[in-house]
């Protein structure tokens, strides 16, 4: 509930910013930046430091292709303990995810910034270790004891695709804030037997349907290359 409360103050800052950069209209025609953006996903230090359980980083970078349309990649890693009721397990691997975002804001001549929706294709790879679980019984007042196992798990991977919704605001030059949320659904993935995947790097938490949500806050710095009049 935290997550969700700091993404929608996050959200409304954003906004905010965009909407007042847009009250001085530049009637004089001028060439716009084309160039390659390179980030850092801020949520993600944020959650290692309120959770001592997840430690990952994930470095975004996206180049401008036309006027509308930008190439897109992220790449992470993510070693993660989940604790349930029943299961103690940790997930350590890497991911990639590439893609392209379209944007559907409308800037003033001089503007560059964005509200799109993206598409990615997720590729993971990763190892899950079994530490512990608690047979489930039924019918019976004593409570099973718990099982410590720490059976390790290598070489599985994950493919899946990501619908994204985003926005990034100039808030210096060439300096940007964004956020984003992603839908996500699980392609294929390759898992031990007995052990479902239950968290995927890149992917996060996988639901029963195959599932699965993410979003992040990113810091970005474009490189210009070249301008072009749009």
């Amino acid at each position: 509930m935290k997550k969700q409360h700091i993404f929608i103050y996050f959200i409304s800052i954003l906004f905010t910013i965009s909407v007042n950069s847009q009250e001085k209209l530049d009637t004089v025609k001028t060439k716009e930046s084309y160039g390659i953006r390179i980030g850092l996903d801020l949520s993600k230090p944020i959650t290692s430091f309120l959770d001592t359980n997840s430690y990952g980083y994930e470095f975004v970078g996206d180049m401008r292709i036309s006027r509308n349309y930008y190439a897109a990649v992220e790449l992470g890693f993510t070693n993660k303990t989940t604790i349930e009721d029943y299961l103690n397990f940790t997930t350590k691997g890497s991911y990639i995810k590439a893609g392209f975002n379209y944007n559907v804001y409308k800037n003033w001549k001089g503007m560059t910034n964005e509200i799109y929706i993206g598409l990615r294709y997720g590729l993971s790879f990763f190892n899950q270790t079994l530490n512990n679980y608690t047979p489930h019984v039924k019918g019976t007042y004593f409570i099973p004891n718990t099982l410590e196992v720490n059976t390790e798990f290598k070489d599985l991977t994950a493919q899946w695709v990501e619908i994204v919704f985003g926005m990034k605001v100039e808030t210096f030059k060439n300096l940007y804030l964004g956020v984003s949320v992603s839908f996500n659904n699980m392609l294929n993935t390759k898992e031990p037997e007995n052990f479902k995947n239950l968290y995927v790097p890149g992917f996060n938490r996988v639901f029963l349907n195959n599932a699965g949500v993410g979003f992040n806050y990113t810091l970005s710095y474009l490189i210009p290359i070249f301008k072009k009049e749009n």
